[in-house]
């Protein structure tokens, strides 16, 4: 298998289900003539034409609604928002719009769409350009929220995605778009709402996604060089999410820690610890714990920017204490 970086990889993705259907087209700020902002879509201008790669104002409230108009007509956009920071002017279009059509219409109307983009902290982007919208999409019933970890996870589930009659919001992490993995050369997909156990281990769970696995899986080795082996579950989707998938693990290793890029007050690893802890509570021999950002705006200043996140260290402290060392 060949190693691509993870934006080929997306890309990829993209150019083969419009190559195997005319339906499918794509829309943003700077898709095309500049070949996406990030260069995600290079090349896709000149090989499809500026009927199906669409250049789009700076109205990310105007394009996703003419998106969701074109999907309710059986199309199937595939909307990049160039940071998914700057859905929040479009929120009204995916929450009351995307995520309601079918279900107000009594299913009447399909809504085959994906909404991706950039997602998280970058690098000294600053507080406005920094959100994470994990949770705030998965509150949604109605959408599938997606966040790919490596190369090979993205392209299979963002195929998935595109061919899904429901809306999907793809959650891309800016800062692991030049990673590279093993990527099949033959056609595949991937599942929605299946997560995958990158690391096996016995003694401790990691719960984590997007770039929170990359993390998890350096800390789980400088924990095996000190005796501990924990298991790293990348949930891949976070809704529909994979219960059975993370109660199975700690059942087998009655410990757990969530690590999460995001803020620790109502964030994503606080819905999914109140999600599994009703399953869970007898099998724990410690508290879950959680790893997330500091309750405080995404600083500009590199040092505080790294300070406020999630790292290798914190995971181990967190590891030590649900495993009383």
């Amino acid at each position: 298998m060949p190693l691509i970086p993870f934006k080929q990889a997306i890309r990829q993705a993209m150019i083969e289900e419009m190559q195997r259907d005319d339906t499918v087209f794509l829309l943003g700020e700077e898709v095309g003539e500049y070949n996406g902002a990030y260069k995600v879509s290079e090349g896709m201008l000149a090989r499809f034409g500026p009927r199906r790669v669409l250049d789009t104002p700076i109205s990310e409230a105007g394009f996703a609604g003419l998106a969701i108009g074109a999907a309710m007509c059986g199309l199937r956009p595939i909307v990049e928002f160039m940071s998914w920071s700057f859905s929040f002017v479009a929120i009204d279009q995916l929450i009351n719009n995307a995520a309601n059509i079918r279900y107000m219409s009594g299913g009447q109307f399909k809504l085959p769409i994906v909404f991706r983009g950039g997602n998280g902290i970058a690098h000294q982007l600053g507080a406005t350009h920094s959100h994470r919208l994990d949770a705030v999409y998965s509150r949604v019933p109605g959408l599938i929220v997606v966040a790919p970890s490596n190369p090979y996870d993205a392209m299979g589930l963002l195929k998935t995605s595109i061919r899904a009659d429901d809306p999907v919001v793809f959650l891309e992490s800016e800062i692991m778009l030049n990673d590279t993995g093993d990527v099949p050369e033959t056609e595949y997909t991937l599942p929605l709402g299946k997560a995958d156990i990158k690391r096996p281990g016995s003694d401790v769970t990691l719960i984590c996604w997007s770039k929170m696995v990359k993390l998890c899986l350096k800390a789980a080795a400088e924990l095996e060089t000190r005796g501990i082996a924990a298991e790293v579950i990348d949930l891949r989707t976070l809704r529909p999410l994979d219960e059975k998938t993370i109660v199975d693990s700690i059942r087998k290793t009655n410990r757990c820690v969530i690590v999460d890029e995001d803020w620790p007050y109502c964030g994503m690893g606080a819905g999914i610890m109140a999600r599994i802890y009703k399953d869970v509570f007898d099998l724990l021999d410690a508290p879950i714990a959680r790893v997330c950002c500091e309750d405080v705006p995404s600083p500009y200043s590199h040092h505080l920017e790294q300070a406020m996140q999630p790292s290798v260290e914190k995971v181990i402290a967190a590891v030590k204490e649900v495993c009383y060392v």
